[in-house]
C-alpha cells in the first residue's frame, strides 16, 4: 500500500512529467509544422489531419526525456526543499525514496512499448499516406509492406525489393515490371543484387523477359551485368517504404525470418526489431541516470541549472544511444548487442554513482 511520502512523491513526478512531456512535445510538433507548411503548398485541414497521425509518434519519442526531466526536477525539489534531509533523517533510503518514481517509469516504458507495437504501426501508415498521396502528390512513393516484400511505383514501372540496405546503397531480391500506356505487361526483369547509384542501377546475375504481340511466347536473356537508369533513386526509396515504423514486433520478427530463409541480408531490420525493445526501456535507463546528478548537486542552482542538466545527460545518452546502433549497422556490433548495450553500460554507472553516496 502507498504510503502519503509515496503519493505525494508520485504526484510531484507526474506534474513535471505531463509539463516537460507537453512542452517538448508541441516544440516539436510546431517545429515541424512550420517546415511542412513552408515547404509544401498544403491546406490547412490536410496539415493538421498529417499531424493528428504525427502526436501518437511524437509523444512516443518524448517519453523517455520527459521521464528524465520529471525524476530530476522532482529529486531536486525534494533536495531544495529539505525534504530529502528529512527523509533521510527519518531512516528512508534513497533507494526507498525513488521507488515510487522507478516504478511509475516502469509503468510509463511498458506503455511506450505497448504504443510502439500497436498504435505507432497504424498511425505512421495513415501519415505515409497522407504526406506522399495527399500532401506531396506522389503516391508512387506511398508504400507499406505487408509481406515480405517492399513494393514501390514509378510512372509504369512497378518493382519490389526483397530487402533493402540504405548503408551499403544495396538492394537484394529485385523485380521490375514495365507496363505500356494501356497498362498491359511488356517487360519483366529480375536481379539477384542491385546496387544503387543515384539514378543509375546496377544489376547482376537476372534475366530480362519481353512480352510481345508477335511472338505467342515471351523470349528470355539471362546476364551478369545490367545497368537501368531509375527516375527515383536511394533516398525515395528510403523514405517512402518505413518499413519498420509500419510494422509491428510481431511481424518484424516474420519479415526477418523470411528474408533470412531466402539467403537475403537483414542486418538493418535485426537492429530495428531489438531497438524496438531497447528504446522502450529508454525512460527507465534515463531516469535511473537522473537520480545521483540531481541528488548530489545538493541545493545549489535553480531551474535553468536542472534543465541544463537534463539536456546534456539527454545528448549524452542519446549520442552513445545512435552510436551503438550505428556500429550495429555497419556489423561492427551484433544486432542485439547494439540495442541493448547503451541501456546495460548507463544502468551499471548509475547504479554505481548511486552505491558511491552516503544514501
Amino acid at each position: 500500500m502507498p504510503s502519503i511520502i509515496d503519493r505525494y512523491i508520485g504526484r510531484l513526478f507526474l506534474l513535471y512529467f505531463l509539463a516537460g512531456l507537453t512542452v517538448f512535445s508541441t516544440l516539436f510538433l510546431t517545429v515541424d509544422f512550420m517546415s511542412v507548411a513552408v515547404k509544401y503548398d498544403a491546406s490547412t485541414e490536410l496539415l493538421f489531419k498529417y499531424f493528428a497521425y504525427q502526436l501518437p509518434i511524437t509523444i512516443y519519442q518524448m517519453i523517455p526525456m520527459a521521464c528524465l526531466i520529471a525524476t530530476v526536477f522532482t529529486m531536486t525539489s525534494l533536495n531544495k526543499s529539505g525534504e530529502l534531509v528529512a527523509l533521510y533523517a527519518n531512516g528512508t533510503s534513497l533507494a526507498r525514496v525513488s521507488a515510487p518514481i522507478l516504478i511509475i517509469v516502469g509503468v510509463l516504458s511498458t506503455l511506450s512499448f505497448w504504443m510502439s507495437d500497436q498504435i505507432l504501426p497504424k498511425m505512421a501508415q495513415k501519415k505515409n499516406y497522407v504526406f506522399f498521396v495527399e500532401i506531396k502528390k506522389t503516391p508512387g512513393l506511398y508504400s507499406t509492406v505487408k509481406t515480405n516484400k517492399i513494393w514501390y511505383r514509378t510512372g509504369n514501372i512497378l518493382f519490389n525489393i526483397r530487402s533493402l540496405n540504405p548503408q551499403a546503397r544495396v538492394a537484394q531480391g529485385l523485380t521490375l515490371y514495365y507496363f505500356n500506356p494501356s497498362w498491359d505487361l511488356v517487360q519483366l526483369v529480375t536481379a539477384e543484387q542491385a546496387k544503387i547509384k543515384s539514378k543509375i542501377w546496377e544489376l547482376s546475375n537476372g534475366k530480362v523477359t519481353l512480352f510481345t504481340d508477335q511472338v505467342s511466347y515471351p523470349l528470355t536473356k539471362m546476364f551478369r551485368k545490367k545497368n537501368i537508369v531509375m527516375k527515383e533513386g536511394l533516398m525515395d526509396i528510403q523514405t517512402s517504404h518505413q518499413t519498420t515504423s509500419t510494422l509491428s514486433v510481431k511481424q518484424l520478427k516474420r519479415f526477418i525470418k523470411r528474408n533470412k530463409e531466402s539467403g537475403l541480408d537483414t542486418l538493418h531490420y535485426e537492429i530495428d526489431y531489438h531497438g524496438k525493445f531497447s528504446f522502450a526501456f529508454a525512460a527507465f535507463v534515463m531516469s535511473l541516470m537522473g537520480i545521483p546528478f540531481s541528488v548530489k548537486r545538493e541545493r545549489s542552482g535553480g531551474t535553468f541549472a536542472s534543465a541544463g542538466m537534463c539536456l546534456g545527460l539527454t545528448f549524452l545518452y542519446w549520442a552513445f544511444y545512435s552510436s551503438a546502433l550505428t556500429m550495429g549497422k555497419y556489423g561492427a556490433l551484433p544486432p542485439i548487442i547494439a540495442a541493448w548495450l547503451p541501456n546495460l553500460v548507463v544502468t551499471g554507472g548509475s547504479v554505481y554513482l548511486l552505491m558511491r553516496l552516503k544514501r
